[in-house]
């Protein structure tokens, strides 16, 4: 060799004890120099010569832990495009540790594939720390178990987290081994630009800075968003020469070294997460690889913790959508109403309550089960409920209501899913009359009512029924016609009331039976509470959130209580007539009937007015209709207060009359305009054949005016009057 002339690397290399190692982990095999191959433990090889190992047998060369953990190493350096840096214990074929080597290597990956790639680099004999220095150096022993523990423990405090705030309260918590960040914030992006979604170690007003900063910012939160790699800051120098612009910002707090690292879900950067630490940090690839792992799982832990929230949220927005307002009071009755969902998934399934009032005055309770607890389940139970509400209030009685809600629900059933399995729903429907409290009950495979007495005894009463909604268009469904009796309260729910916690019918019936019987007797409001609590625990009203506990099935409820029988209207006096089509001249006769029942009315101008209205309304059906008029008249009392007159003229038309502005020689069109002059109230009522007319008049007291307020039901417009 000449004088000048640099030795062959080899030569130096051997000099350094240092070995020349290359591994491609898509061919599966390592090829090591003659000092590698030294390091190892293999047979002296000669200068030059290399020795290829399989992985099998270069494994068997290494302690097993520490190959493992090669993998992460070389995947957080392939990562950043960084050295991956490791130190490894050779071992013998006893299990003895003949030696520590450190190993450098540069990664390069193959193709578009982080997992297929070939490390070249170098293996070096390194002297094992003194055992004090075990805890801060990332190699073996202590440090590597106390790591190995946190990763587990951070692991799952962030698989647990449930919303994005506890999320940052574990996070706030972590204590790293060896090094704990003095400060953390998590940023998000959100319309191009970064935001603060939570921090620790700061002051409130500390983060405003931060909250809202263009991508395209010299900050290293916005570089971490933009690239996807992480940036690590060993010093404040090195901050303030890498980034100028964003170091003042950063001075304040006073910090010595900083980790920036990108919050990654399914390949896609969702944010960036910044530990700050107080005192320096070189960031061994050991620092790194734990500030990595974490960041991943808080990653993962956010994107599940925004998934929870959006459904709770859906969920929120659905319940508020499906469950209706139990309304205004119903004289001479109290209503509560519960439902809870089952906790998991969206926490919407089939399970819906209604009330729907009625034509004529009365109100429909209506509750239902929709197989199933999904999406679908939700939607058909809105439709079906929908349609529930289109049917009372066109007028028809329960069973025409259920059997037209099985048409429906069977037709949509074949065509909502293709493919899918038809959906059926249970239900029970109850016509109530609030004055008489007789319910008229129509059913649907649905579980029958039940009914507490005054005095407390609780009695499940067993009505006709059908098959469930969607089986069978063309089913029937029978009615029951019960009278629910002053201070007495009907029970109405879905099975999941009565067969959570592994009931059947029969006991689950049995507990129902004892929380009745227990429960209050005042506040309907505190007996529904009861009734929840008795089955899984305390309930707030219309549960909608999650619960404390994963819910069996939903549960819907209605208590419907009647209080006293004065709440009601007492009939004094009734009549009824029906004026057909071809006898006109009965219109004499009803006037005549009229009058008889107000014999004793105590305003004389009040039963003219009366008169003039039904010969309005009968001789309307017969000029305007093919049909015949059934009058209904009826007076009634409501304790002390003055009579009232109800005068109904009902038809098979389904047009509905018009307001109009009759001249001064018309024949017609002054029906409507004499209602809103004479009656004290008045309205039109769809049935399900047809309509019915009718106006109430109230009797004045003895020393009131004649005169009183007129209040006015605005008839949809229809055919003329």
């Amino acid at each position: 060799m000449r004088t000048g002339d640099l030795p062959p690397v080899e030569d130096v290399l051997a000099a350094l004890a240092t070995g020349l190692w290359r591994w491609d982990n898509r061919a599966g095999l390592v090829t090591f120099d003659a000092e590698a191959a030294r390091l190892i433990g293999l047979p002296t090889a000669t200068a030059g010569e290399l020795v290829t190992l399989t992985e099998a047998a270069a494994r068997a060369r290494f302690h097993p832990v520490d190959w493992n953990e090669i993998d992460g190493i070389v995947q957080l350096a392939v990562a950043e495009g960084t050295v991956a840096e490791a130190r490894l214990r050779i071992m013998d074929g006893q299990g003895h540790v003949l030696r520590t080597v450190r190993s450098r290597s540069k990664p390069i990956a193959h193709g578009d594939a982080p997992d297929s790639y070939e490390l070249i680099g170098t293996l070096q004999e390194v002297t094992e720390p003194p055992p004090g220095a075990a805890s801060r150096t990332p190699v073996t022993g202590d440090w590597r178990r106390s790591r190995e523990a946190f990763l587990l423990d951070a692991g799952r405090a962030l698989a647990e987290a449930g919303s994005t705030e506890e999320v940052l309260r574990v996070a706030a918590g972590l204590s790293m081994p060896g090094f704990s960040p003095d400060g953390l914030a998590v940023f998000g992006v959100a319309g191009g630009r970064l935001t603060v979604i939570g921090h620790h170690g700061q002051e409130d007003g500390d983060a405003s800075p931060f909250t809202d900063m263009d991508l395209a910012t010299d900050y290293p939160g916005a570089e971490v968003v933009r690239t996807g790699r992480a940036v690590y800051l060993s010093s404040p120098e090195e901050y303030r020469a890498r980034y100028p612009a964003a170091w003042p910002l950063a001075a304040r707090f006073e910090r010595k070294s900083w980790a920036f690292l990108p919050l990654v879900v399914a390949g896609h950067t969702i944010g960036a997460w910044m530990a700050g630490f107080t005192y320096p940090v070189s960031f061994t690839p050991d620092e790194r690889s734990v500030l990595t792992t974490v960041a991943r799982m808080l990653a993962q832990a956010l994107s599940r913790a925004g998934v929870a929230e959006s459904e709770r949220e859906l969920t929120d927005g659905l319940q508020k959508t499906m469950l209706p307002s139990l309304g205004p009071e119903i004289p001479g009755m109290n209503i509560a109403a519960r439902y809870v969902p089952t906790g998991g998934g969206l926490q919407v399934g089939g399970d819906w309550y209604d009330m729907i009032p009625l034509p004529g005055g009365g109100i429909a309770l209506v509750i239902g089960d929709v197989q199933g607890h999904d999406v679908r389940a939700a939607g058909l139970m809105g439709q079906l409920r929908v349609a529930l509400r289109a049917y009372a209030s066109e007028g028809h009685r329960p069973d025409a209501v259920l059997s037209r809600a099985s048409r429906f629900l069977h037709g949509i059933g074949d065509t909502d899913e293709p493919g899918a399995d038809p959906r059926f729903a249970t239900c029970l429907y109850v016509q109530v009359d609030p004055a008489t409290g007789v319910l008229e009950i129509a059913r649907a495979g649905h579980p029958d009512p039940a009914i507490r007495t005054a005095d407390g005894t609780v009695l499940v009463r067993p009505t006709a029924g059908g098959l469930p909604l969607g089986v069978d268009p063309d089913a029937d469904y029978p009615t029951t016609r019960l009278v629910l009796e002053p201070g007495e309260t009907l029970l109405i729910c879905t099975d999941g009331l009565i067969e959570t916690g592994g009931h059947d019918l029969d006991t689950g019936w049995s507990r129902i039976r004892a929380a009745l019987e227990s429960g209050p007797d005042e506040r309907l409001e505190e007996l529904a509470d009861a009734l929840v609590q008795a089955v899984h625990g305390p309930s707030s009203h219309h549960t909608t959130g999650p619960l404390a506990d994963r819910r069996e099935d939903d549960i819907a409820l209605l208590l419907l209580r009647r209080t006293t029988q004065s709440a009601g209207a007492t009939v004094a006096r009734r009549t009824a007539m029906t004026i057909a089509q071809a006898e006109p001249e009965r219109i004499a006769a009803a006037r005549q009937q009229l009058r008889e029942l107000l014999h004793d009315w105590a305003d004389t101008d009040q039963v003219d007015s009366a008169v003039l209205l039904v010969s309005e309304m009968v001789t309307n059906v017969l000029v305007h209709t093919d049909g015949d008029a059934l009058l209904v008249a009826e007076m009634t009392r409501h304790g002390a207060e003055p009579r009232r007159l109800r005068v109904e003229v009902a038809d098979v038309s389904d047009d509905l009359p018009h307001r109009r502005r009759p001249g001064e020689l018309a024949s017609s069109g002054r029906g409507l305009v004499l209602m809103e002059l004479l009656a004290d109230r008045w309205g039109v009522d769809p049935r399900g054949e047809g309509k019915s007319i009718w106006f109430e008049l109230y009797e004045p007291s003895s020393d009131t005016e004649a005169s009183v307020s007129r209040e006015t039901d605005e008839p949809p417009a229809s055919s003329g009057t």
